[in-house]
């Protein structure tokens, strides 16, 4: 078995980013940050196909143009019927998803714990909107990671640390060179 340095690209789930997280106006400093990332071929992102059509149902073009630069999945959304929907909606909505929004939360949500991915989203959690993805994701924390952008960036952030520290240790013991990204990501 031969050991070497760590790759660039982070061996960590794909980040779903929720509709909310488009950030077609580049406003959201975390978003950028996951962006910059993902250009740099540190993380990888995707959205739900949910999602997807939910950026481009307003009409806003710079919001689907920026939605169109996204990976998106292709399979469909689990149907209401499906077990785990229900779990979902029960965590989210204990009186029941009421309208197409909460019914797409509870897709987004169900989207990104099929694919094993960490949901990264702004939806609730905050004190003007306690509930929402965020404010009910302890209950879904067996089903699947929910982060905000800035959890997200410090979930990164601590993953790349531990990455370029293995490739340091790497070239002490072994010898060679880091990589130019090791400790610049």
């Amino acid at each position: 078995m031969t050991i070497r340095m760590e790759r660039r690209l982070l061996y960590i789930p794909v980040l779903h980013i929720d509709t909310n997280l488009i950030n077609a106006r580049q406003k959201l400093a975390a978003v950028n940050q996951l962006e910059k990332w993902y250009d740099d071929e540190v993380i990888l992102i995707n959205m739900s196909a949910t999602a997807h059509g939910e950026a481009q149902a307003d009409g806003n073009a710079m919001r689907t143009r920026k939605a169109n630069q996204n990976i998106f999945t292709a399979t469909p959304p689990v149907e209401p019927t499906d077990p785990q929907f229900r779990q979902v909606e029960s965590a989210l909505f204990p009186d029941g998803a009421r309208d197409e929004n909460q019914l797409n939360d509870v897709r987004i949500v169900c989207e990104a714990a099929k694919y094993a991915a960490i949901l990264v989203t702004g939806d609730g959690g905050s004190k003007t909107q306690p509930g929402g993805i965020l404010g009910n994701r302890h209950k879904l924390k067996d089903f699947v990671k929910i982060l905000s952008p800035d959890e997200a960036v410090d979930f990164v952030r601590q993953k790349i640390q531990e990455r370029d520290e293995f490739n340091v240790q790497f070239v002490k013991e072994f010898g060679g060179e880091l990589p130019p990204w090791n400790g610049h990501d």
